[in-house]
């Protein structure tokens, strides 16, 4: 797994790389399905989606969900896909949530028959400014983190069993 978080003009940037041992369109079909990011989100997020999202991913597409930030503390969460070219990749970007910006970009390549390499590009700012930044910066990267690690793991189960 390769997986890297810079920060920028209060920006943070992480990058993640995984070759998963599936076809391009198996990929795309599983990471297109909006209620599969249930089973790829850690448990301890308590995340949910609360709207009824159609089977499959399109353009102007609004997901809300339910994520536990902090124990005991949930936030409203509302994604929209802005982007989207068939089978190579989507964006997903908040509207409405805990940060002051998300903006993820889902990447997918075939490397090989059968081989798939998914990188996954996460722009994110604190809300808050500087404050937020002081006083949740390192927490939040370390979360954002421990969702990618613990994605990596739950993708090489989920699709090597």
């Amino acid at each position: 797994m390769k997986i890297n978080i810079t920060k920028q003009s209060g920006i943070y940037t992480l990058t993640s790389e995984q070759i998963l041992p599936i076809s391009l369109e198996k990929a795309w079909d599983f990471f297109t399905i909006p209620t599969n990011l249930d089973k790829i989100t850690p448990k301890e997020m308590d995340f949910k989606i609360t709207n009824n999202p159609p089977s499959k991913t399109y353009k102007g597409q609004i997901i809300t969900y339910k994520i536990g930030i902090l124990p005991l503390i949930k936030s409203n969460w509302i994604t929209e896909i802005t982007h989207l070219e068939d089978h190579q990749f989507f964006v997903d970007e908040q509207r409405f949530g805990p940060y002051a910006m998300w903006h993820h970009e889902h990447h997918f390549e075939e490397i090989e028959a059968g081989k798939v390499k998914m990188t996954d590009i996460v722009n994110f700012k604190m809300p808050f400014g500087i404050f937020g930044d002081l006083f949740g910066g390192a927490l939040v990267k370390n979360k954002v983190r421990f969702i990618f690690e613990s994605r990596f793991t739950i993708l090489e189960k989920y699709f090597t069993s």
